[in-house]
């Protein structure tokens, strides 16, 4: 049996130790409650990465699994792998694909990629040209990370200039018109292998109102999603990109997140992200049943093409984030947490009594799956019902199709 060290605290890490720790021996660090109920937990920090590798060698890890953002960026893969450690995860270099937007843009233009004319911004003379250019409602994105946080829509024109002032440097771009769909692609660098498209719920009021979130619920699969979806993507998205990143020398290994709409002309990027997207890995890796420590790791060793084809389970999945209050403006934590029982564990701790208390905007996780959408919706809400959590709010809409 494998030995998989996995980086990270959220909900999405829960959602990966649990599939991992069916077939593997998961250590994680630092981990959370919830994700030391199937792993043993370690401390480290995260964004070092002679730290992360130096535990990595101490655990006897067969396999590393680096779930955020932003020690990618930083690199620690790249200082795993010096160890001659598998690593499922791209290197610093391949991670500006999220650590930039205007990096991402300057591979699909050049990759031939279908996605929103944009243009990239340092002063607020360029912002208002941009702003003019592409109308209303305005799509100002900080090009670095933001933590999923970093996107404004909106049909203000002073919030729009307001949030790329505060960003400094921006992407500002055309907004597109369809429904939102994402789509998790397993890369070694040559092979990819897709997963099931998902579709997330990033405002945080019902009906898409309110301010971006790191996402308050998700649902798979998409009944309503064309059927050659996955096979267009695939060949005009993911496989031009992966070749430009060879062609820069920066081969992209790992998770590929390509979140996209679904537009009159067909798909078109809206962004790339380099890790697994939180809450859809929640229920897109619900209904795996493949294994996915043999998936991580035949991705990281280069052998995705000799992998057989994934197996789902029939049915659907639904994720319902329960956040606490104040999220995501100011979130409060601290508060104590009861009646939690079968949900994943996203921002949570436990004092030195032994109480499970919030420790993030987002806490908790919902998921549970069903024959279909609706009864795995309504699974979902019976778990979230159940929750005592003071102050927590979450949307009532996830998956209302």
């Amino acid at each position: 049996m494998a030995r998989v060290l996995l980086i990270g605290s959220g909900g999405r890490e829960h959602a990966l130790a649990k599939a991992l720790s069916q077939d593997a021996t998961v250590i994680a660090a630092p981990g959370n409650p919830g994700i030391g109920q199937v792993a043993s937990l370690r401390a480290v920090d995260p964004l070092s990465g002679e730290a992360v590798a130096a535990l990595a060698v101490d655990c006897g890890a067969d396999l590393v699994v680096i779930g955020a953002e932003a020690p990618l960026v930083a690199g620690v893969a790249d200082a795993v792998r010096a160890k001659g450690i598998a690593v499922f995860g791209p290197s610093g270099a391949a991670a500006r694909l999220e650590g930039s937007k205007d990096f991402a843009k300057q591979v699909m233009r050049a990759a031939g990629v279908p996605t929103a004319r944009s243009r990239t911004c340092t002063t607020p003379g360029e912002v208002k040209e941009a702003l003019a250019e592409f109308g209303r409602p305005y799509v100002v994105k900080d090009d670095g990370l933001a933590a999923g946080k970093g996107v404004v829509v909106t049909d203000d024109f002073d919030a729009a200039t307001a949030h790329a002032a505060e960003c400094g440097r921006v992407v500002i771009e055309e907004f597109l018109v369809g429904p939102e769909v994402s789509l998790f692609v397993v890369c070694d660098g040559e092979s990819a292998v897709p997963l099931l498209p998902a579709q997330d719920f990033k405002r945080v009021g019902d009906g898409d109102t309110g301010p971006n979130t790191g996402g308050m619920g998700a649902y798979a699969p998409l009944p309503w999603a064309p059927p050659d979806l996955v096979d267009t993507v695939m060949d005009r998205i993911v496989g031009p990109t992966l070749a430009r990143m060879r062609e820069l020398g920066n081969p992209f290994q790992g998770l590929l997140y390509v979140g996209l709409a679904i537009t009159a002309d067909g798909p078109k990027v809206i962004e790339f992200n380099v890790r697994f997207g939180d809450p859809e890995t929640q229920s897109v890796l619900a209904l795996l049943d493949s294994s996915c420590s043999e998936l991580l790791y035949a991705a990281a060793t280069g052998r995705l093409a000799g992998l057989p084809a994934l197996r789902w389970r029939d049915g659907a999945a639904v994720t319902v984030v329960i956040a606490s209050a104040g999220y995501p403006a100011a979130p409060r934590t601290g508060d104590e947490i009861a009646d939690a029982e079968g949900l994943l564990h996203a921002g949570t701790r436990l004092d030195e009594d032994g109480i499970l208390r919030s420790a993030g905007g987002r806490v908790l996780c919902a998921t549970a799956t069903g024959s279909d959408v609706p009864s795995a919706r309504a699974a979902a809400y019976a778990l979230v019902s159940k929750v005592r959590l003071e102050g927590a709010h979450y949307r009532r809409d996830i998956a209302a199709i």
